[in-house]
């Protein structure tokens, strides 16, 4: 009775956790980028035009169905 417990809250929990997978999987990759992007800005001339290319391809990323 202990493992059908156990392994019916292993599949719920998988259940649960699986919608979110793809979405948490982009914020992994695109938060990094969007911090660069904003330590870039402080550059002079070049740095808003770097931050928008940053954020451009974060977005893109982050419309990845995964």
């Amino acid at each position: 009775m202990n493992s059908t417990k156990r392994t019916l809250r292993i599949a719920l929990l998988l259940a649960l956790v699986a919608p979110l997978g793809g979405c948490v999987l982009t914020k992994v990759v695109t938060v990094p980028m969007r911090v660069v992007g904003a330590v870039v800005s402080i550059v002079p001339v070049v740095g808003n035009t770097a931050d928008d290319a940053i954020d451009e391809a974060a977005d893109i990323v982050d419309e990845i169905p995964i």
